[in-house]
């Protein structure tokens, strides 16, 4: 039978046809019958043909993925493992007709118990046999971490450890043969879980794409629950309103964009920034919507503080950016902030009533030495990884509107330190890449589609692509010197390529040169 799935994997893979062959199909079909994995119960194995509209009516709400659209003919196997005997987690296998070898685990994002669909299509659609997992829980909360350890596990690590070895092994039984290179793929949660399998388990994957990674956590959970004490302290007039919020950004524009050489509107590097939002104070006589009051340039000033507890910096502050000002108040305004309240009430105090709106020293403390299983993911020694010869593309929008930038680059200073290593040899292995004018996982001004999600593929070439650049480093050895984004008409991909422009790699960072169109990327150098 072994025989009989290789012929299958052959022929798939020698085939140019636009549908798939019938051995595909039959294949799929008995392997459900085939599979004997320990603590596994394989929901079902089905052929599902490019094009085909997806549903998931018994995926929570929450996730908001109703649907997806396939893009390739794929075997898809649904199953759930037992990962302890109050614990386990929904897994998808989605094997394509036109395997390259290699297999794709993909993250999840937020605090979420959400299969990434997208995600998964993406990897199957450019041949990688692919997984995704519901990161052990239901929905985008935390409820059922409520005095359940074992759960908070799988969300820190073992869901996606999980998933990948079933993965793994599903691929090997259905293609006849290992894959030969292993990757992973994911965002924000995502980019914290492909960090915790550099940092913990450095063997399940040849290379990491690690983007926006919402590494230390409880501190960052922290951090998120100091805003809303700030607004409520600034008061109604203390903090700007609605019509100051342009003001504001017109004038940290005015002091900041024009740092990296180009005034564009696009802040390259905005750790250089030290925006003074003083300079707007109303003078007597002022139109109250063309300035800011002191005690509102007071509340901008501790918008953008670290968090600092008992004399001691626990979390970066938020770098500066356009839109700020306005989106902490529509994000934060509200004591229920759902990912630090879910994971306060349900993970940390395993108490529903507990009150986040106020966190006090003690708390944000306990918080941190707790640790619950492990998640803040903040080790600098990355020694077994490097030794192991797998590779990490690390990415971090710098105008991210929900995690600090910084705590990228804090992260990339402390490997550095740990591991005494100048950025020179940390290249061998580590790379990371500061976008400009992207949001949280992809959006905002800069030329942001880098093919980080399915959404944000402008090309599959690698120097465009952090996957495939990342596929090219492993399997090639060429390592990606700079990733170069694209930017579309109002964000709109149909209207057309605005511009693009090359990313720098960690510590450089992108100047324009002061010669040619801000738009060329020719027109722009990387400096340290």
């Amino acid at each position: 039978m072994k025989q009989f799935f290789a012929a299958v994997a052959a022929v798939v893979a020698s085939a140019h046809l636009p549908r798939v062959d019938a051995q595909f199909q039959q294949a799929c079909a008995a392997l459900a019958s085939r599979l004997t994995i320990p603590n596994t119960t394989i929901a079902s194995t089905s052929f599902v043909a490019a094009g085909t509209n997806l549903t998931f009516p018994t995926v929570d709400a929450s996730c908001d993925t109703p649907s997806q659209v396939v893009s390739s003919d794929i075997c898809r196997v649904v199953l759930t493992v037992a990962t302890s005997s109050r614990s386990s987690t929904a897994v998808e296998v989605w094997l394509p007709s036109n395997w390259t070898g290699r297999f794709l685990s993909t993250g999840n994002g937020g605090i979420g118990g959400c299969i990434q669909y997208p995600d998964v299509d993406y990897g199957s659609s450019l041949g990688f046999a692919t997984t995704g997992s519901d990161n052990g829980h239901t929905g985008q909360n935390g409820t059922l971490f409520l005095n359940n350890i074992e759960v908070v596990t799988d969300f820190s690590w073992r869901s996606l450890v999980t998933s990948a070895v079933v993965g793994k092994q599903i691929t090997h039984e259905f293609y006849g043969k290992p894959h030969h290179k292993s990757y992973y793929f994911g965002c924000s949660t995502g980019g914290r879980q492909g960090w915790k399998m550099a940092q913990d388990f450095p063997d399940v994957f040849d290379g990491v794409v690690a983007g926006a990674p919402v590494f230390d956590w409880d501190n960052l959970m922290s951090w998120g629950g100091m805003f809303f004490p700030i607004i409520v302290k600034a008061g109604p007039d203390g903090y700007p309103p609605p019509s100051t919020w342009p003001v504001i950004d017109a004038e940290l524009l005015k002091q900041c964009d024009d740092i990296d050489g180009a005034v564009d509107g696009i802040l390259e590097d905005p750790s250089l920034c030290n925006f003074r939002p003083e300079t707007i104070i109303c003078s007597p006589g002022d139109n109250s919507s063309s300035c800011i009051t002191a005690k509102q340039a007071e509340t901008v000033r501790a918008l953008f503080q670290p968090l600092v507890v008992n004399g001691t910096s626990l979390y970066p502050a938020r770098q500066y950016g356009p839109g700020f000002v306005a989106i902490i108040f529509e994000v934060f305004s509200s004591s229920q902030f759902f990912i630090m309240d879910n994971w306060y009430r349900f993970a940390v105090f395993n108490d529903p009533t507990f009150d986040t709106s106020d966190l006090t020293p003690e708390q944000i403390i306990f918080a941190t030495n707790l640790n619950p299983a492990n998640i803040n993911t903040w080790s600098g020694n990355l020694a077994k990884f490097r030794d192991y010869g797998a590779k990490i593309l690390h990415y971090h929008g710098q105008q991210d509107e929900q995690v600090s930038s910084a705590n990228s680059n804090r992260y990339y200073e402390l490997v550095s330190q740990t591991m005494g290593l100048p950025s020179s040899a940390l290249d061998e292995f580590y790379r990371f890449f500061r976008i400009s004018g992207m949001m949280h996982c992809g959006g905002g001004p800069g030329a942001t589609f880098i093919g980080n999600a399915e959404a944000s593929v402008a090309s599959l070439d690698p120097d465009e692509n952090v996957l495939m650049a990342m596929v090219r480093w492993i399997e090639e050895g060429i390592a990606p010197e700079t990733i170069t984004g694209t930017a579309f008409v109002n964000q709109t991909q149909v209207l057309g390529v605005d511009f693009k422009r090359a990313h720098c790699r960690y510590p450089y960072r992108n100047v324009y040169t002061g010669k040619g169109d801000v738009k060329d990327p020719a027109s722009w150098k990387c400096i340290v």
